[in-house]
């Protein structure tokens, strides 16, 4: 979310405008999952903990699936002391910026969540990047809370690494949620607060855009 390079110039827009919308913005059509939780047989309430990159468009994304009742921006993978926009901007805390995405598993399952996640939020064959932005906080990341996440997570990348459905290998790490700890303020809801935003219109809104296209029962407007 490196704001300032697409403040400077509408040259440095342009430039930045291709690299990201195939780096960060494109969309691969995935298989479902083989492995999966089942649906729910009543409502409830679970949480999914991913970090694909900049928080704007991952929790822009998750706002607009089905089955999804929130998405807050966050710091997952480091210490309290250090999960503050300033310092995990650093790349030095061992945070990732993340999302919560909580959600309803009678409505859509985890293994759909991560469908979603890994077909149109994010690029999960870039190592410690995503499009413009560099450094370790925007790792693509899954933080599951127990085995069965983990389960389906594990198994699922395996599953798209033998399909090659990226042509590379995918980098997701795979790593216990120890915290989630909720970003600032203004963070949250950013594309709907900042829809004209150069940032938000070459990189997180069309992600949106994929979503709707590519996954549109899975698609809700918000």
């Amino acid at each position: 979310m490196n704001t300032a390079l697409f403040l400077g110039s509408a040259i440095l827009l342009i430039g930045f405008s291709i690299s990201c919308n195939v780096a960060g913005a494109s969309a691969t059509a995935i298989p479902d999952p083989q492995v999966d939780a089942p649906l729910a047989t009543s409502k409830g309430e679970r949480v999914a903990v991913l970090a694909g990159g900049c928080f704007w468009g991952v929790e822009a994304v998750f706002e607009h699936v089905k089955g999804v009742s929130s998405a807050k921006s966050g710091y997952a993978g480091g210490p309290a002391s250090t999960a503050n926009y300033d310092k995990v901007s650093s790349g030095r805390t061992g945070h990732a910026e993340v999302v919560l995405v909580t959600y309803d598993p009678s409505q859509v399952s985890y293994g759909q969540l991560l469908k979603v996640f890994f077909s149109v939020a994010h690029n999960p064959t870039e190592l410690n990047r995503q499009g413009p932005d560099t450094g370790t906080q925007y790792r693509s990341a899954i933080f599951y809370s127990d085995e069965d996440q983990k389960r389906i997570a594990l198994a699922y990348i395996q599953q798209l690494d033998k399909a090659k459905v990226f042509g590379r290998k995918i980098v997701t790490q795979v790593a216990a949620l120890d915290a989630f700890h909720e970003a600032e303020a203004y963070h949250q809801d950013y594309l709907v607060n900042h829809p004209d935003q150069p940032y938000i219109v070459i990189n997180d809104l069309p992600k949106v855009e994929n979503l709707r296209k590519q996954l549109p029962a899975l698609y809700k407007e918000k």
